[in-house]
């Protein structure tokens, strides 16, 4: 049976999303914002939750219909093949969110599509009563414009979840997004990685994973693997898969540093768990000391940045620094900052630049090449 598997992500990795599911074997690829839908069978949905890097989760779309009213709700939502996927036992609670639509009211949406799916699953079960004690079939719903998607969530705990992070610092990088920016990047399997603002070495295990083709999800599990519906041996052949994908002949090598030692640790306890700690080396160490001597050098980082006046003033001049030292560096660099002032107090224009999201956060990625010695200045406006 082939289904319709719907991917969100953040905003401004859609194209990279798109990327990994053409290169997973994902037919009739669609895209919108903040989502990415292809169509693939059992073995699809077990693959896109172990190996896709930038998704957030993957959903199975049931179905997708216009309702400017309850009852059409009601009677749109019962005609769905609930009972493809849900079992007589199975639990199903109901998640949504209705944004610029006549059906406003969230509560009243998931009781009606609660209610509707019960009756179906109870007509097609024969049951009265449904117990509701068996593996987790969570029904999201979204509701835009008046035109409804329900589904049915495949992974449980988001994807960002590797299980390598269980402890962090202070306002981490999220794991899809530094993720993307690795494939943004275009780090290979001989590149070198560098983080000058290392945290918990999310930037730098992403980007050892990537480069050694680890797909994410081998050290987890996920709610379908519970379904009646998705075999146990597909994801058993699924793992086995990406498991023959690794490339530990890769010579890769990661270099993170920060001024807290507490973050050092941190990210050396993280490569471990990861599984890559051959890989990622950090130390001790300001930006204003960071100096590369390597071929195929790319830096990125996600540098502090404050919310109150005292740590903006700090956060800026940490820019300052950043300018000042990487101009220098014969290595690609990759930053990742909502300040609308980055170029101006880094000293020099991006030579590109993309809008993302870290959480709720907008941001751009300011991208630069090599050596920037004679750089052109960035005037003040």
């Amino acid at each position: 049976m082939k289904y319709k598997i719907v991917c969100p992500c953040l905003f401004g990795l859609e194209s990279v999303l798109k990327q990994e599911i053409i290169r997973m074997g994902g037919d009739e690829i669609s895209v919108s914002d903040g989502r990415v839908s292809f169509i693939g069978g059992v073995e699809m949905i077990a693959r896109a939750n172990i190996c896709l890097r930038t998704a957030e989760r993957v959903l199975v779309c049931l179905g997708e219909f216009c309702a400017t009213s309850f009852t059409e709700l009601f009677d749109q939502t019962y005609a769905l093949p609930f009972e493809q996927i849900i079992g007589r036992k199975d639990r199903f609670p109901v998640q949504g969110w209705s944004l610029d639509s006549k059906l406003r009211s969230v509560p009243d949406c998931q009781a009606i599509i609660k209610k509707a799916a019960a009756k179906r699953l109870g007509a097609k079960y024969g049951a009265a009563w449904l117990e509701e004690t068996g593996a987790l079939c969570q029904i999201r719903f979204s509701i835009r414009k008046d035109n409804v998607a329900v589904m049915i969530d495949a992974s449980g705990e988001g994807l960002h979840k590797r299980g390598y992070r269980e402890n962090a610092n202070i306002a981490p990088i999220r794991e899809t997004l530094a993720a993307g920016i690795i494939d943004i990047a275009r780090i290979y399997d001989d590149s070198y990685l560098c983080d000058p603002f290392c945290g918990s070495g999310t930037i730098l295990i992403e980007g050892a994973m990537h480069a050694m083709r680890i797909a994410p999800g081998l050290r987890r599990r996920f709610a379908c693997e519970d379904w009646g519906a998705t075999p146990r041996r597909v994801f058993n052949d699924e793992r086995q898969r990406a498991f023959g994908l690794i490339r530990r002949d890769a010579s890769f090598e990661a270099q993170g540093y920060d001024i807290d030692p507490a973050a050092v640790e941190l990210t050396l306890q993280n490569a471990e768990k990861a599984g890559v700690a051959s890989r990622v080396h950090a130390a001790i160490q300001p930006v204003s000391e960071l100096s590369i001597d390597r071929e195929r050098a790319a830096v990125i980082c996600n540098p502090p940045y404050g919310e109150r006046m005292l740590e903006i003033k700090a956060a800026n001049e940490v820019y300052r620094q950043m300018g000042r030292v990487m101009r220098r560096l014969n290595a690609r660099k990759y930053v990742i900052s909502p300040s609308d002032d980055f170029e101006l107090l880094y000293g020099q224009p991006a030579e590109r630049r993309r809008k993302l999201y870290n959480g709720m956060i907008r941001c751009q990625l300011f991208c630069y090449g090599g050596r920037t010695e004679r750089h052109k200045s960035v005037q003040a406006r």
